[in-house]
C-alpha cells in the first residue's frame, strides 16, 4: 500500500486542478487499486466457501452440468487477459525499462502485475466454483458489475490516450496497445455478462442399446456406460494441460484398468453421434448422382471435423514459428555472453524469450497433436460404420467381387490408414513453412550464402522422393503379399478341422510359409530401403551445413561461432522437413489408395429395392406371387438362373420344392427373399418373413440371444419354441443351458443343434411366411420327423411355409409340390397329381422307393407312436455280451459327471501388469543369440562421438566475433567438419543395416515359431479360440514385429546415448547443470512410471477391443441374408457402432494420457533449459567460452524434444512390445501328440483288416466341460459296414473325432487291427483313414486343388473320381474344366456339389477305413442312391463307418450302433434290432416308414 500512497502524494504535488486525471500514473494507479480490490474480494469468497465446505453445507452429490459456449469463452478471455498482462510485465521489467526505473514506470509495472494476478484468480474462481453455481443460469451479479466497470475504465484510458496523442504528448506504445486490448476484452466480457449463460444441469443419456443382449463378441456393451469423458466438460486450463485425464491415470496407477473404467466418448467423437452427420453429408451432394466418389468421401470426412482441422492448422503454425525462435536468438545470446549487448537486461530478456517460445511451442504442439488424433479417430469410426452398413445392403453379385477377407480389410486396414493419416494432414504446407522460416533466419545471419542452403535443401528433398517412391512400391507389394497370406491363413483356420482330419495341416502350413517367404523377400527390400532413407535423412543436415558454410567461404561471409551455431540449429530443425516430405507424399498416396478402395466398395450395387413389391399386411389373400419371373445371379450372363417362374401361394399353404442338386431350389427361396436380382417379371409379397438357411448361421454369443434375435423375451412363447424344436434336452445337457456361449460359427454345437436353433429363431419371430432351405438334412430321422410334424404341420399350420427338401417323405403333406430342373419349375401340383405326370419327379420318387424296399421286413402296422421313454431300458448286444447303459438315477437325462464345468469360449486372455524383462530379453536374443546388439550400440556410440565432435569443432574453431583471430583457417574449419560428417554418415548406414538385419531375422523366427505352434495345437484350441484372435497376431502383431519394434527398441537406446551426449556438452559450459538435471530426470522417470501402468492397460484394451469389431463384421457378412430377412439391420448397425466406440474409447484416452505425459515432460525440460540459460548469463564475463556456451544452448534447444522422445519411446516401446508378448503366448500352446513317432511307426500296409475296437471310451472336449462320451464299448468289424445313428447331440460325431484323435480320450482306448491308435503318430493315423465330414468344405482355388491338395494324383485319376461322384459332366461343361474356379468357401458351388467334391477326395485316397459323417445329407435321394452304390463298389472289403440321418443310408449296414447321451443304447445287426419291436432302432425305422408311406396312400 506504500506504493499507492506514494502515487497519491505525487499526484497532489504535481497537479493543483483536475489535470492529474489525464496523467498515465493516475490511470495505472487507479487500475491497479481496483484490481487489487477484486483480488481481495475473490480471496474472501474462496475462504468463505472453504469454511462452508468444512461445515458440511455443500451437497456431496452434485448434478452433472453442461458448460455452454458463453462460459467457455468467458474463461478464455479471463485467461487471455491474465496472460497478456504477464507478457507486458515481463517485457516492462526486462526490456522497456532496462535503463533504470522512474515512478511512472514502477506504477505501470505494478498495474500489469496486479492485473495478471486478478484475472488469473478470476479464471480459477470461475473454473473451480462452476459446480457450485447449481441451476444458476447467469454469472454472479458482482462479477457482472465488475466487468461493466472494467469496460468503462478501459474506455476512459483509451480516450485519455487519444487526447494526449492529439496534444502531441509522447506515450509508450505498450500503453496504447494495452488500452486497446482492454477495451476489446472489456466489451466482450460486458456482453457476456449481460446475455451470457453459465449452463444447466444435464441428465445422463440412456444406454444406446436396449434389449436383453448386453454382450457382443466378448465385449460388454454396457461397460463404461455411466460416465462421459471429462474432456467434454473440461475448462481451458484443464484442456491445455490435459488435467482432465488425470483421474483415469490415477485410477490406473492404483488398479488394473478394465473397459468399464474407461469413460464413454463425447457425442461428437462417438460413432453413434458422428455417423448421422457424416451420412447426411455424404448423401446430400448428389451432383454426381447417387454414387459415392473419392472426392465426395473426402469432402464428407473434412466437414465432419472441419473446425478441428482448421484449429489444428492454426496450432501447427504457432508451434512451428515458435520452434524457430530459439535458433534465431542463439547468435544474440552468444554475443551477449561475449559482452556485446544492446541494453542492460538483455540477458534476462533472452532467457525469457527462449523460455516463453518453448512454452508456446509445447502447449500448441501438444494440443495440435491431440486434436489430430481426435480427428483421425472420428474419421476412422465413420468409415468403419459406412463399410459395415454397406456390407449389410450389398447384393450377392457385388459381394462376389471381393472375398470376405478383402471386405474386412476395408475396415481393418484402410480405415485405420485414414486414421494414421491425420498425423500427416498438414505436413505439406508445414514443410514449406519450415523451409521458409529456416531460409529467412539463414539469410538474416549469413546473407546470400542462404541460397546455397536453399539449393542443398531442395536437392536433399529431391533425393528423398525417388527413395520414397521405391519404398512405397515395396510397401504396397508387401501389403499385397500380406493380404494373400492372411487370406490363406483365414481360410486355413476356418477349415482347420477338415485339415487335421485329412492330415493336411502341415501341407497348408508349408503353403502359408511359402507365402511368407515371398513376403519376407519384399520385407528385406523394404527395410533395406528404409535404411537408405534413414541414411539420407541423417546425412542431409550435414550436407546442407557443408554447402552453406562452403558458400560463406566463397562469398567472404565471416564464419563467427554465434552465426554458425544459429545456422546449425536452424538446419537441424530442417532435418524433419527433409525426411518428412517423401514420407508425407507416401502417406497421402497410401491414404488416397485406401479412400479409393473404400469409395469403390461403397459404389457397389446394393440389393435391388424393387425386386419385391411388398403389400400391406392383410391386404391380400395371396402370400407370394411371381408372374413371368426371370432372375439371374450374374446380370452379364445371357442365361438366367431362374427362368419363366410363375408361382402363386395363398396364405396358410405348405409349398415343397424338390429337384436334383444344382437345379435352382435355393435360388428360388433367394428370389422370394429379394436376394436374387430380377431381370423381368413381378414378385409380390404380403406379410413378414422368416428364413432358415441350408448352412446354419449362428452368432457368437448365448444360445438365448441367438433364438430371441433382438426381440423381447416372452417366456411362455420361448419355452414353447424350445419344446417344438426339441432343444430342452440339449440345453439340460449343457452346463449353462441356454446361457451357454456359442463359439465362432457355432463350433461347440453339433450340426443338428445349430439347425434346430436356427428353426427356433425363425419360430420365435412369429412371421407370416416361413422359408426353409432343407433344414431337416442336418438332423436325425426322429428329430426331422418331429420337427416336420410339430413345427411345419403343427405350430405353423396357419402360416405360409415354403420348404426345400431332398427327403421325399416330406412331400405328400404339401399343398403344392414344385419340381425344379435347370432353373425352371418343370412340374407343379399336388403330390399325387404330379406323381403320374412327369419323369423328373418319378426319378426322385423311384430312388426313394428303392431305398424303402429294404425295409419290407417291418410290419406296416407297427406302432410308431410308442413312447420314447422306454428307450432307456432297451438292452442291446455288444460283441455277444449284454450291456445295460441307461440314464439310471437321472430321469431328466441331464449329464452331471461331477467334473469341472465352464464356458467353451472364454474371454480373451489379457496379460496384466508391466511387461516382464524376460519379454525384452527374448526379443533381443532371438536373432543370433543377441550377438548383433553390442555391435549396433558400439556403432551408434561412435556416431554420437563424431556428431558431437563435429559440432564442438565448429563452435571451438570459429571466432566469436570478427575482431577475434580464429584458431584455424576457414578452409580447414570446413574440411575437418566434412570429414567428421562423412564418418557420421558411414556410422549411420552401418547401424541401420545391422539393426535391419537383427529385426528381420527376429521377425522371421517369431513368425515360424508362432505358426508352427498354432498348427500343432489341438482342435480344442481352435474350438475355444475365435479365429480373430489368431489373425490379429498373424497380421497386426506380426506387422509390429516386422516394421515397428526394431526401430522402437533401437531408438530407445540411441536416444539415451544422445541425451548423455547433450548433458556432457552442456556441462562443458556449466557443470551446475547437473544440479537440476538429476532431479528433473528423476521427476521424468517418476512421471513415466506413474503413467505407464494406465497406458499399458489402455493399449492392451485397444488390442482386445479390436477383434470383436472384425469378428462381428465377419459374422454379419456371412449372415447378411438372415439379418435382412428378419429386418434386424438397425440392431446390427447399433451393435457395430457400440463395438466401434468400445475400441475408440481406450484409444482416445490413450492419446490423451500420452499427451498428458509429454506436456509435463516438456515443462520439466523447459525449466531445465531455462535454468541452464540463467546460469550462463549469471557467470561473469570471460569465465566461459561464449561459443561453447552457445553450443550448449544449441543442444539445449533439442533437450525437451529429446527428453520427451525418450520417455515417450519407453512407453511406446512397452506398448509395442505387447505384440511380442501376444505372439509368444501363441508360440507356447500345448501341442497335439507327435505327428510321427519314429520308434513306433505302423507298417505301410496298416490297417490291413480294418477292425476298430473301442473300450470304455470317455471323452470331454476341455477340462471345464462335461463328458460327451461316457463309457462307450463296441467293435466295428473289419471289412464290414457299420451305421451309427442317434439323436442329435448324442455323441456320434464326437466318436468319429476320437477315432481320428481330434480329441484325446480321458479314459479308455481305441485299437485298429490290434494297434492302440494313441501309441502311433497322428500323421500315420490320419493319413491311413478317410472321412467325408458333416460340413462340406471347399478351399479357394480350383477343382483340381480341392480334390488333390497334396498333388499326388494324375488328371485321369481325378476325372475318374469326379465321374464316380456324379460331378464329371458338370465340371466338363465348365470352360476351364479341372481349373474351374472355386471361390471363397466354395460359395459358387451348391452345398450338395461341395459334398460330392468331398466324396471325390476319398475316392482318390482309397483308405481301408472310411468314415461318412452325414455325407449325403445335402443331396437328393436319387443322388444319394448313386453315391451309396458307388461306395459299395469302390470300398468293398473296406471298413465303412456311416453316420446318417436317413435310415435308408444305414439300413444296408452290417451293424448298427445307436447312441444316446454319450452311451451305447443298442448295437447289433439291423435284422436283429428290427426283430425286437421295442428296440429304439425299430421305432426309428417304423417312424420313417410311417411318414414315408404317406405318399403311397
Amino acid at each position: 500500500m506504500n506504493l499507492f500512497a506514494l502515487e497519491s502524494s505525487l499526484l497532489l504535488s504535481s497537479a493543483t486542478h483536475f489535470d492529474f486525471l489525464l496523467k498515465p500514473i493516475f490511470l495505472h494507479g487507479f487500475s491497479a487499486s481496483l484490481h487489487l480490490v477484486l483480488l481481495l474480494f475473490l480471496l474472501l469468497l474462496w475462504v468463505t466457501n472453504r469454511v462452508k465446505e468444512a461445515g458440511g453445507e455443500r451437497s456431496k452429490e452434485r448434478p452433472k452440468q453442461r458448460k455452454v459456449l458463453w462460459y467457455k469463452l468467458t474463461l478464455a478471455f479471463c485467461l487471455l487477459v491474465s496472460a497478456f498482462n504477464v507478457v507486458l510485465s515481463l517485457l516492462s521489467y526486462g526490456y522497456w525499462n532496462g535503463n533504470g526505473w522512474s515512478e511512472d514506470q514502477l506504477v505501470t509495472l505494478s498495474d500489469y502485475v496486479v492485473k495478471a494476478l486478478a484475472w488469473g484468480a478470476t479464471y480459477v474462481y470461475l473454473n473451480c466454483q462452476f459446480i457450485n453455481f447449481g441451476e444458476r443460469k447467469r454469472f454472479p451479479f458482482l462479477l457482472r458489475i465488475w466487468w461493466g466497470f472494467y469496460f468503462s475504465v478501459s474506455c476512459y484510458s483509451l480516450v485519455t490516450d487519444i487526447i494526449l496523442f492529439r496534444k502531441h504528448v509522447s506515450l509508450p506504445s505498450q500503453c496504447l496497445v494495452s488500452d486497446v486490448f482492454s477495451v476489446i476484452t472489456g466489451l466482450s466480457l460486458f456482453i457476456m455478462g449481460i446475455w451470457g449463460r453459465i449452463g444447466g444441469i444435464t441428465l445422463l443419456e440412456e444406454p444406446l442399446l436396449k434389449g436383453e443382449s448386453n454382450v457382443s463378441n466378448g465385449v460388454d456393451l454396457k461397460k463404461g456406460g455411466d460416465t462421459v469423458t471429462p474432456y467434454s466438460n473440461a475448462g481451458i486450463f484443464s484442456v491445455l494441460t490435459f488435467s482432465w485425464i488425470s483421474p483415469l491415470i490415477a485410477a490406473g496407477n492404483k488398479k488394473t484398468l478394465d473397459l468399464e473404467d474407461v469413460p464413454q466418448l463425447d457425442s461428437d467423437d462417438s460413432l453413434v453421434g458422428a455417423f448421422p452427420n457424416f451420412k447426411n453429408r455424404l448423401e446430400s451432394d448428389d451432383s454426381e448422382g447417387s454414387r459415392v466418389t473419392t472426392f465426395k468421401l473426402v469432402k464428407a470426412l473434412f466437414f465432419l471435423a472441419w473446425k478441428d482441422i482448421l484449429w489444428t492448422a492454426l496450432l501447427a503454425f504457432i508451434y512451428n514459428v515458435a520452434s524457430f525462435v530459439g535458433p534465431y536468438l542463439i547468435d544474440d545470446f552468444v554475443q551477449y555472453l561475449n559482452g556485446q549487448y544492446e541494453f542492460k537486461n538483455e540477458g534476462y530478456f533472452l532467457v525469457m524469450a527462449f523460455f516463453v517460445a518453448k512454452l508456446v511451442e509445447s502447449v500448441s504442439q501438444r494440443r495440435c497433436f491431440f486434436k489430430l488424433q481426435q480427428v483421425g479417430l472420428r474419421q476412422r469410426a465413420v468409415l468403419v460404420g459406412a463399410v459395415y452398413n454397406k456390407g449389410l445392403t450389398l447384393s450377392i453379385q457385388s459381394k462376389r467381387s471381393y472375398t470376405s477377407g478383402e471386405i474386412i480389410n476395408f475396415m481393418a486396414v484402410d480405415a485405420e490408414r485414414v486414421d494414421e493419416y491425420s498425423w500427416y494432414m498438414h505436413d505439406l504446407w508445414i514443410i514449406a513453412l519450415q523451409v521458409a522460416l529456416a531460409l529467412s533466419i539463414l539469410y538474416t545471419k549469413l546473407g546470400l550464402a542462404s541460397l546455397a542452403a536453399l539449393v542443398a535443401t531442395s536437392l536433399a528433398m529431391l533425393a528423398n522422393i525417388p527413395l520414397a517412391k521405391r519404398l512405397k512400391k515395396f510397401q504396397d507389394k508387401l501389403m499385397e503379399l500380406k493380404d494373400t497370406r492372411m487370406r490363406a491363413t483365414s481360410e486355413t483356420l476356418r477349415n482347420m478341422r477338415i485339415l487335421k482330419l485329412q492330415g493336411w495341416e502341415m501341407k497348408f502350413l508349408s503353403k502359408i510359409i511359402g507365402f511368407r517367404n515371398v513376403e519376407e523377400g519384399w520385407l528385406k527390400r523394404c527395410v533395406n530401403m528404409k535404411a537408405i532413407t534413414t541414411f539420407v535423412s541423417w546425412v542431409a543436415p550435414s550436407f546442407v551445413s557443408i554447402a552453406t558454410f562452403g558458400a560463406c567461404i566463397l562469398l567472404g561471409v565471416p564464419l563467427e561461432s554465434g552465426k554458425i551455431l544459429s545456422a546449425l540449429a536452424t538446419i537441424s530443425n530442417l532435418q524433419g522437413a527433409i525426411s518428412d516430405l517423401p514420407n508425407s507424399i507416401s502417406q497421402i498416396t497410401q491414404t488416397k489408395v485406401s479412400l479409393d478402395r473404400i469409395a469403390s466398395f461403397l459404389q457397389l450395387d446394393d440389393l435391388q429395392p424393387d425386386v419385391i413389391e411388398n403389400l400391406p399386411r392383410g391386404s391380400s389373400d395371396t402370400a407370394v406371387e411371381i408372374v413371368d419371373g426371370n432372375f439371374s445371379w450374374d446380370s452379364s450372363s445371357s442365361t438366367a438362373t431362374l427362368k419363366d417362374i410363375n408361382l402363386k401361394v395363398h396364405h396358410g399353404m405348405k409349398v415343397a420344392i424338390c429337384g436334383t442338386i444344382g437345379s435352382g431350389k435355393s435360388s428360388l427361396l433367394s428370389c422370394i427373399l429379394g436376394e436374387l436380382p430380377k431381370t423381368s417379371g413381378t414378385l409380390k409379397l404380403c406379410g413378414t418373413k422368416a428364413y432358415v438357411s441350408q448352412s446354419p448361421w449362428i452368432q457368437s454369443g448365448k444360445i438365448e440371444e441367438n433364438i430371441l434375435f433382438g426381440t423381447e423375451m416372452d417366456r411362455e412363447r420361448y419355452n414353447k419354441v424350445l419344446e417344438d424344436c426339441t432343444l430342452k434336452k440339449d440345453l439340460e445337457i449343457l452346463s449353462f443351458g441356454d446361457q451357454t456361449i456359442v463359439g465362432e460359427r457355432g463350433t461347440n454345437l453339433s450340426g443338428g443343434q445349430k439347425q434346430r436353433i436356427q428353426i427356433a429363431r425363425a419360430l420365435y419371430q412369429d412371421a407370416d411366411i416361413y422359408l426353409f432351405d432343407d433344414p431337416f438334412s442336418a438332423v436325425d430321422a426322429h428329430t426331422g420327423s418331429h420337427l416336420f410334424k410339430e413345427v411345419l404341420l403343427g405350430t405353423l399350420s396357419s402360416k405360409t411355409v415354403i420348404y426345400v427338401t431332398h427327403q421325399v417323405e416330406f412331400l405328400p403333406a404339401a399343398d403344392l409340390v414344385l419340381v425344379m430342373t435347370d432353373g425352371k419349375i418343370t412340374q407343379a401340383g399336388k403330390y399325387n397329381d404330379i406323381l403320374k405326370s412327369g419323369t423328373d419327379f418319378m426319378e426322385l420318387v423311384g430312388a426313394h422307393k428303392k431305398a424303402l424296399s429294404a425295409l419290407s421286413t417291418v410290419e406296416p402296422g407297427f406302432d410308431s407312436e410308442q413312447s420314447t421313454g422306454e428307450r432307456g431300458s432297451v438292452v442291446g448286444s455288444v460283441g455277444g455280451k449284454l450291456q445295460k447303459e441307461g440314464n439310471q438315477g437321472n430321469e431328466s437325462g441331464k449329464v452331471d459327471d461331477g467334473g469341472p464345468k465352464g464356458q467353451l469360449v472364454q474371454e480373451e486372455e489379457r496379460v496384466k501388469g508391466e511387461v516382464g524383462f524376460s519379454i525384452y530379453w527374448k526379443y533381443l536374443t532371438t536373432a543370433y543369440g543377441g550377438a548383433l546388439v553390442p555391435f549396433i550400440l558400439l556403432v551408434h556410440i561412435l556416431f554420437q562421438i563424431f556428431q558431437n565432435g563435429s559440432d564442438y569443432w565448429m563452435a571451438w574453431a570459429s571466432p566469436v566475433s570478427a575482431d577475434v583471430k580464429p584458431p584455424v583457417g576457414s578452409f580447414t574449419l570446413v574440411v575437418v567438419y566434412l570429414v567428421l560428417a562423412i564418418a557420421c554418415a558411414f556410422a549411420v548406414l552401418v547401424k541401420a543395416l545391422l539393426l535391419n538385419k537383427a529385426g528381420y531375422k527376429t521377425a522371421t523366427l517369431f513368425f515360424e515359431k508362432m505358426h508352427s505352434s498354432i498348427f500343432r495345437a489341438p482342435m480344442s484350441f481352435f474350438d475355444s479360440t475365435p479365429s480373430g484372435r489368431i489373425l490379429n497376431r498373424a497380421s497386426t502383431d506380426q506387422t509390429a514385429v516386422d516394421l515397428n519394434i526394431p526401430y522402437q527398441v533401437g531408438d530407445f537406446a540411441f536416444n539415451i546415448i544422445y541425451l548423455l551426449g547433450i548433458i556432457v556438452v552442456m556441462s562443458q559450459a556449466s557443470w551446475q547443470i547437473y544440479i537440476i538435471c538429476i532431479p528433473v530426470l528423476a521427476a521424468c522417470i517418476w512421471y513415466q512410471r506413474y503413467y505407464i501402468s494406465s497406458a499399458r492397460e489402455l493399449s492392451r484394451l485397444i488390442g482386445v477391443c479390436k477383434a470383436p469389431i472384425i469378428q462381428h463384421f465377419a459374422e454379419t457378412i456371412l449372415g447378411a441374408t438372415t439379418i435382412r430377412c428378419f429386418d434386424q439391420e438397425s440392431r446390427f448397425r447399433e451393435t457395430n457402432m457400440i463395438l466401434t466406440d468400445c475400441y475408440s474409447r481406450p484409444k482416445f484416452h490413450f492419446a490423451g494420457a500420452m499427451e498428458w505425459l509429454i506436456f509435463r515432460l516438456d515443462m520439466l525440460s523447459s525449466i531445465t533449459f531455462a535454468f541452464c540459460l540463467f546460469l550462463l548469463i549469471c557467470v561473469p564475463e570471460g569465465v566461459i567460452n561464449p561459443a561453447i556456451a552457445g553450443l550448449a544452448v544449441t543442444y539445449g534447444l533439442t533437450l525437451n524434444t529429446l527428453q520427451t522422445w525418450i520417455v515417450l519411446n519407453i512407453c511406446s516401446m512397452e506398448n509395442q512390445i505387447i505384440s511380442v508378448e501376444r505372439m509368444l503366448q501363441y508360440s507356447n500352446i500345448p501341442t497335439e501328440p507327435p505327428l510321427v513317432i519314429e520308434t513306433n511307426r505302423p507298417e505301410h500296409s496298416w490297417p490291413s483288416h480294418g477292425e476298430v475296437n473301442i473300450l470304455n471310451l470317455q471323452v470331454r472336449y476341455t477340462p471345464h466341460l462335461p463328458l460327451v462320451l461316457r463309457g462307450v464299448t463296441c467293435t466295428f468289424p473289419g471289412g464290414l459296414k457299420t451305421g451309427i445313428v442317434g439323436r442329435t447331440g448324442s455323441g456320434k460325431s464326437t466318436l468319429i473325432q476320437t477315432i481320428f484323435r481330434m480329441v484325446e480320450p480321458e479314459a479308455g482306448q481305441i485299437t485298429i487291427d490290434g494297434l492302440n491308435i494313441s501309441s502311433i503318430g497322428l500323421h500315420d493315423l490320419r493319413s491311413s483313414l478317410s472321412i467325408i465330414p458333416q460340413e462340406p468344405i471347399m478351399f479357394e482355388g480350383t477343382i483340381r486343388s480341392n480334390l488333390d491338395p497334396l498333388e499326388e494324383y494324375t488328371d485321369q485319376q481325378i476325372w475318374e473320381a469326379l465321374d464316380k461322384c456324379q460331378l464329371g459332366e458338370q465340371v466338363r461343361r465348365n470352360e476351364h474344366k479341372l481349373d474351374s474356379t472355386v471361390s471363397e468357401n466354395g460359395d459358387n458351388w451348391s452345398i450338395g456339389q461341395r459334398q460330392l467334391i468331398c466324396m471325390g477326395r476319398v475316392l482318390l485316397k482309397k483308405s481301408k477305413i472310411l468314415v461318412l459323417d452325414e455325407a449325403t445329407a445335402s443331396v437328393d435321394t436319387a443322388t444319394d442312391s448313386l453315391i451309396q452304390t458307388t461306395l459299395r463298389e469302390q470300398f468293398s472289403g473296406c471298413t465303412v463307418i456311416t453316420i446318417a440321418h436317413r435310415i435308408t443310408s444305414v439300413l444296408d449296414s452290417d451293424m448298427v450302433l445307436l447312441l444316446n447321451h454319450g452311451l451305447v443304447e443298442e448295437y447289433d445287426s439291423p435284422a436283429k434290432l428290427l426283430e425286437n419291436k421295442s428296440s429304439s432302432f425299430s421305432q426309428l425305422v417304423a417312424e420313417y416308414i410311417s411318414r414315408s408311406s404317406l405318399h403311397d396312400c
